[in-house]
């Protein structure tokens, strides 16, 4: 029988009803007590990291529970993270990459209600995660919830209120979960070596949401305060250019002072591609912008605070940034910095 640590956070599974809304109240071992069928596949012991709205999530809080789950690493076969549906995405693609390697399954989970109310997803969500982080074959971060399994790298929440609110973006599902039976569609790959543990993010990452209008004047008021800007363009991705906009100035000026710029997209699935249009083409041949292909936004985020946590040197934050870790990036060329002419 499988011995597994449940790793407690808060968010709307641990939630009681108050007169200010929703707040996390409940602890790691009221938790386990709403699932006493996981008593038939595994032992589990709790533990309480936090007890916050995954909203109010920071980075310091991502290497908490990461070194929570290094320290007991040697003493459980998998961990279930109880943790809040709003920034779920955010905290699996962040442990993704502080935690790399694992042979061990490492399960992100929380529901829609609270575990406490008597119409809920919470049950099944927390039962769920416990049966998959027993599984022999689990490895690795995921996501489990609504009976899919969602590497952690591609996890997004689509839904605000439904119960099935994540999907796995530009990538399968590993598994989904049926009944009391588990069914394999991927297996994530691992490299060889045992597991890495990580313990510095540096948060100074920005993330603009390009809008018809916008000023690039916003990059030059941010750039004090941040070491990476991520711009969400539209579509395979461009930067605007003409006479209402001065990005390309404030890009080529941000990149001369060391800062790393990389280009996604506002669209959720397929990727970006900026060199199929002229304002992206431009950006990537002439300033060396970078971009996220195919990762999600969450990753993408979450990858460069990694990065810049172990270098800030611009050339091998790229080389890093390009490193395919946990299957997050699967659609780029060799070299991000192509022959042109040949396009």
């Amino acid at each position: 029988m499988k011995h597994i640590l449940l790793i407690a956070t808060g968010g709307t599974i641990a939630c009681k009803t108050t007169e200010d809304g929703l707040t996390p109240m409940l602890s790691s071992e009221e938790l386990l007590d709403y699932v006493p069928k996981a008593k038939k596949f595994c032992t589990v012991d709790a533990i309480q990291v936090m007890n916050i709205d995954s909203t109010n999530m920071h980075p310091r809080h991502w290497i908490e529970i990461a070194e929570a789950v290094e320290n007991a690493y040697d003493d459980y076969d998998g961990f279930v993270i109880a943790h809040g549906t709003d920034t779920m995405a955010y905290t699996a693609a962040a442990l993704t990459y502080l935690i790399q390697n694992s042979r061990k399954p490492i399960v992100v989970t929380g529901s829609q209600r609270p575990i406490s109310m008597d119409v809920t997803d919470a049950k099944q969500n927390l039962l769920d995660s416990l049966r998959y982080a027993s599984w022999s074959k689990a490895h690795g971060v995921s996501v489990v919830f609504g009976g899919k399994v969602i590497a952690g790298s591609r996890a997004r929440k689509m839904n605000t209120k439904s119960y099935d609110a994540f999907s796995s973006i530009n990538y399968p599902n590993i598994a989904v979960i049926q009944d009391k039976g588990i069914v394999q569609y991927m297996n994530p790959s691992v490299s060889e070596g045992g597991v890495r543990f990580y313990h510095t993010m540096n948060p100074r990452v920005f993330v603009l949401k390009l809008i018809p209008g916008i000023d690039a004047e916003i990059l030059r008021l941010a750039e004090e305060r941040y070491d990476a800007f991520i711009l969400e363009s539209y579509g395979v991705g461009g930067i605007p250019e003409g006479e209402y906009y001065h990005f390309q100035e404030e890009i080529a000026r941000l990149i001369e002072k060391g800062k790393i710029v990389i280009l996604t997209t506002q669209a959720i699935f397929e990727g970006s591609d900026i060199t199929i249009y002229r304002s992206g083409h431009v950006a990537k041949a002439e300033l060396g912008i970078m971009e996220s292909y195919d990762m999600t936004l969450e990753a993408t985020v979450t990858k460069l605070m990694w990065i810049l946590g172990q270098t800030t040197d611009p050339e091998t934050v790229r080389t890093m940034f390009y490193e395919t870790v946990a299957d997050d990036m699967l659609s780029q060329t060799p070299d991000p910095l192509d022959d042109f002419d040949n396009l």
